[in-house]
């Protein structure tokens, strides 16, 4: 993914609003699954990270993007945006 990609999805992501939080739990199984299947629908999701997480936002992003096969585009304070092209047969 080349820089101005990058660049254009940061820009996407500046209107969307958080649609995870992760927090005392952390990362869980069934957190995973849902990011999975927001990710085959949107391909662009921003998560937000509690101050309750034992983990920062960027541990939590690349956790979560190794999870899932996706690639963390922006992080900043305790929000993320990952991203996952969707595949040509869906």
């Amino acid at each position: 993914m080349t820089g101005k990609d990058r660049a254009q999805l940061r820009k996407q992501a500046n209107q969307l609003t958080a649609i995870f939080q992760i927090g005392k739990d952390n990362i869980t199984a069934p957190l995973i699954e849902a990011v999975d299947a927001a990710l085959k629908k949107r391909e662009l999701i921003k998560l937000s990270v509690l101050e309750t997480s034992a983990l920062s936002a960027k541990e939590a992003a690349e956790q979560l993007a190794e999870a899932t096969q996706a690639e963390v585009i922006q992080c900043i304070g305790r929000k993320f945006v990952l991203y996952r092209q969707k595949e040509e047969d869906e």
